[in-house]
């Protein structure tokens, strides 16, 4: 008999290609799995309305689940509530940091965030810590990194160019 708990255990395999570090359900892409009559149904929140990677991660879920024996697997998009980095566990930004990404700060310590905005860009925001060495003597190079959700700091201290996930 499927159960609701294999299946969310089975979705931590499922890697974000974007951030390999961590799975679907890591970044609370993953929203609810509900076990019925035909099948699975995975309801999931992207990043944000244009993120290039979800077709990519709408099919490794059907392939991880498959894989395991699992037919009939429906995906349910939902844009609201909008996905916040928020939903990225603690335990997520640590894997973040020790991949040399900085972790985004929660919105609450952010309250001027704007959706998909580095820290340092705007007066008054908290500076990053570098993954690398801590220190918070960093500075914003590029509000663009590799994907839309990554700003390019570089470590005044340790002399590392680093990404660091944006909050929103």
């Amino acid at each position: 008999m499927l159960a609701a708990n294999d299946v969310w255990t089975w979705l931590e395999d499922v890697k974000d290609p974007e951030v390999p570090v961590l799975s679907v359900v890591e970044l609370g892409i993953v929203r609810e799995v509900r076990i019925e009559d035909a099948g699975v149904t995975v309801t999931i929140t992207p990043t944000y309305s244009g993120c290039p990677a979800m077709l990519e991660i709408e099919q490794e879920i059907v392939r991880a689940l498959g894989a395991r024996g699992v037919e009939g697997v429906r995906l349910e998009t939902v844009y609201a509530p909008a996905w916040t980095t928020d939903w990225i566990s603690d335990a997520a930004k640590q894997k973040l940091a020790a991949y040399g990404i900085a972790p985004p700060s929660t919105v609450a310590e952010e309250p001027n965030v704007v959706a998909i905005q580095s820290r340092r860009s705007a007066a008054g925001r908290s500076a990053v810590a570098c993954p690398y060495c801590g220190s918070h003597e960093t500075e914003l190079r590029s509000q663009y990194g590799s994907t839309a959700c990554k700003a390019i700091q570089f470590c005044r201290s340790c002399q590392q160019p680093f990404e660091e996930f944006k909050t929103f």
